[in-house]
């Protein structure tokens, strides 16, 4: 019996690390798009795409904030669906950007890769909260 309690509080440990984890790396994560956009050159079309960058890239973060305050499972896998898709446009962003050689690969693809990282660690959240009864 006191090996079910020890898992169950293991697996309750990881699943708080996980979800400060993804919290904390949305978080920085923001802060580095920002920093980027700030050094986009003033161009209309840059300001443009910046600016849908910066509302992605913070949407994924200030949902899983709503989602910890989340009256029900459904509200909260909700938040959660919207962080993904929020991850998913603004890989569209740091791609046109990329692509459109207004930033060095390099510095895209490390903010890619963190992207997609998040994209899926979400998805898999959303994943686990279908698969559960309500």
């Amino acid at each position: 019996m006191m090996t079910n309690q020890n898992s169950k509080g293991k697996s309750q440990n990881y699943n708080s690390k996980f979800k400060s984890d993804i919290k904390t790396r949305c978080y920085h994560f923001t802060l580095n798009i920002i920093s980027l956009t700030d050094k986009l050159p003033n161009r209309r079309s840059l300001v443009i795409i910046s600016n849908q960058l910066v509302k992605s890239a913070t949407s994924i973060g200030a949902n899983l904030v709503e989602a910890r305050a989340s009256s029900s499972r459904l509200e909260f896998k909700k938040f959660y669906e919207i962080a993904l898709k929020s991850a998913n446009e603004t890989k569209y962003w740091l791609c046109l950007l990329r692509d459109g050689k207004f930033v060095a690969p390099d510095i895209i693809n490390v903010l890619l890769n963190e992207t997609a990282e998040i994209a899926n660690m979400l998805a898999s959240g959303v994943l686990k909260l279908k698969s559960k009864k309500f």
